[in-house]
């Protein structure tokens, strides 16, 4: 079994569109998708909609999904247990009021909507997104709001690798992408190569990069 891990964003943004997303799954070709998400995301109102009308759903992922969906049979699989915590949220709201900060916020949004999936699959994207992290270590150091963001993000990470590997035992395919926010590639990087260590299950990663 075959896994591909793609970085994305949730909303288009200049190139990082759903029609890009598109082309990539055309060319990757999965049975099954994994998405950052939960069950409720995508609907049977929000499938009704699409079928019926053609209306696309908000999701970058999801309407790229549905494009791919009406050539291919696929299974879609959601694997977050729940949303992110609120103290990811208020750190976050902290942290960007530091010019520094959103300095390299806003070099990092100017690359996805100009490279779009390139930058977004790239060595430099990670390289930028540690960047960022290690900025906001220090400045928040040990506060009890970092540790505590930290965990959760940790938590939220965990589920989604579990419920893929959870999946992957029950369900036979030959081919599966995981879609997930860039900012999350390197630490599921990170986490599936320990798993590798542990888990028995016969899958094979990939990290999509240009």
């Amino acid at each position: 079994m075959n896994i591909t891990f793609v970085s994305t964003v949730h909303k288009e943004r200049g190139k990082c569109n759903a029609d890009e997303l598109y082309e990539i799954l055309e060319q990757l070709k999965p049975e099954v998708i994994f998405l950052e998400a939960i069950e409720d995301t995508y609907s049977d109102y929000d499938k009704t909609l699409f079928y019926t009308w053609g209306v696309a759903h908000k999701k970058l992922e999801i309407a790229a999904i549905q494009k791919y969906n009406n050539n291919k049979t696929v299974e879609y699989v959601p694997v977050m247990d729940a949303e992110l915590p609120t103290a990811f949220y208020e750190k976050y709201d902290i942290v960007t009021k530091q010019v520094a900060l959103q300095k390299l916020l806003d070099e990092c949004d100017y690359l996805v909507r100009n490279d779009g999936f390139k930058f977004l699959n790239s060595d430099d994207c990670m390289k930028r997104h540690e960047e960022m992290r290690e900025l906001e270590n220090r400045l928040l150091s040990n506060d009890e709001l970092k540790l505590e963001s930290d965990a959760g993000i940790n938590a939220y990470e965990d589920a989604m690798i579990r419920n893929i590997y959870s999946y992957s035992k029950s369900n036979k395919f030959n081919t599966a992408v995981f879609m997930c926010g860039a900012a999350h590639r390197k630490s599921i990087n990170d986490k599936i190569e320990k798993m590798k260590e542990k888990e028995n299950a016969n899958i094979n990663w990939t990290f999509f990069n240009y």
